[in-house]
């Protein structure tokens, strides 16, 4: 029989790979994919190749995983104590977010030194990892979640169609009382209409957490599709001013504006209140200006760095707000 050899992870590559396992990402593509790259990659006696994992039970990719981590961790002088606090969190959680497989149980249910590598910390974490700390540690971690703002546990998802939307949504719930993060609301731009159908049907399908979507209003064909599959726990809300940038107030943009061209012209307000979508005013006044092609993310991230306080939350804006508050569901929005 072959001798078993492991190349240890490095420090680097044990973060790396409990940063993925910790991400919203479905759960049995997650493990298969980082615990399978863990094996070819340090496996190294016997060589197994990719084509071979594709047919091996989930049990045993799961144990040769957890061995190379584990081991890893040793060389690492990080040996387990026993405690698989973490481990059983862990498992709880993805339990209760996503509809999981006997198979993909196999994955969760390991003995990871989930405690050595946290150990690794510098304390610079990124957001999830900072909950994969929590989870061994703290007796209540929604009370600990709304204390550090880490997000996790992620208890409902908002699909929105732009990077508009997700750049500057949570700054407006931050300065409307309602923290993202501090709330475990998780948002994700689904880069169009018909995007935001697609990741509908995949998420609605794998999720037990409420999926709140919110579509441009021009979107109409789009709510039928997401209708016709929408779950009761689910919301749909429809902007009624067009696209995301025409609910933000004009003082904001002209702001914004002004900001971006250094006050060397200041933006004449009738200018922005022509009967027009704000981005087509928005692209021809980056035209007239000479500037660069206008850019949606560029120009939320220079809204995002503008806005002063409550008074630049328009009326709409306020309203999704309270509605994404709201634990109610099936709410009429249309």
């Amino acid at each position: 029989m072959e001798k078993i050899k492991i190349k240890p992870l490095t420090k680097e590559q044990l973060l790396i790979s409990a940063d993925r396992l910790t991400r919203f990402k479905n759960t049995e593509v997650k493990y298969l994919r980082v615990f399978k790259e863990i094996i070819t990659g340090n496996l190294i006696a016997p060589k197994l190749k990719k084509q071979q994992l594709d047919e091996t039970d989930y049990q045993l990719i799961k144990s040769m995983a957890e061995s190379i981590i584990n081991y890893s961790l040793e060389t690492l002088n990080f040996h387990s104590d026993g405690d698989y606090l973490i481990n059983q969190r862990l498992y709880d959680y993805e339990n209760s977010v996503f509809e999981l497989s006997q198979q993909t149980e196999k994955l969760l249910q390991n003995k990871i030194n989930y405690k050595g590598i946290t150990k690794l910390f510098s304390g610079n974490e990124v957001k999830n990892l900072k909950w994969l700390d929590a989870l061994g540690n703290s007796q209540d971690i929604l009370k600990t979640r709304k204390a550090e703002s880490f997000l996790f546990p992620v208890e409902k998802v908002i699909i929105c169609e732009g990077i508009t939307e997700e750049i500057l949504l949570p700054v407006f719930a931050d300065i409307h009382g309602f923290n993202f993060d501090k709330n475990g609301i998780h948002i994700i731009s689904a880069g169009g209409k018909n995007q935001v159908v697609k990741t509908y049907y995949e998420l609605a399908e794998n999720l037990k957490i409420p999926i709140f979507v919110l579509l441009d209003k021009d979107a109409s064909d789009n709510l039928l599709s997401i209708k016709a599959r929408q779950r009761e726990i689910d919301d749909v809300y429809i902007l009624a001013s067009g696209e995301f940038e025409d609910l933000l107030p004009l003082q904001l943009v002209a702001r914004t504006l002004d900001y971006a061209f250094e006050n060397i012209s200041l933006i004449d307000l009738d200018f922005l209140k022509q009967d027009l979508p704000k981005v087509k005013i928005l692209e021809e006044i980056f035209k007239n200006r000479g500037l660069h092609e206008f850019k949606k993310s560029e120009f939320a991230n220079l809204v995002k760095l503008n806005i002063k306080g409550k008074e630049d939350l328009s009326e709409e804006i306020i309203n999704i707000l309270e509605i994404l508050k709201s634990n109610t569901s099936k709410k009429e929005l249309l």
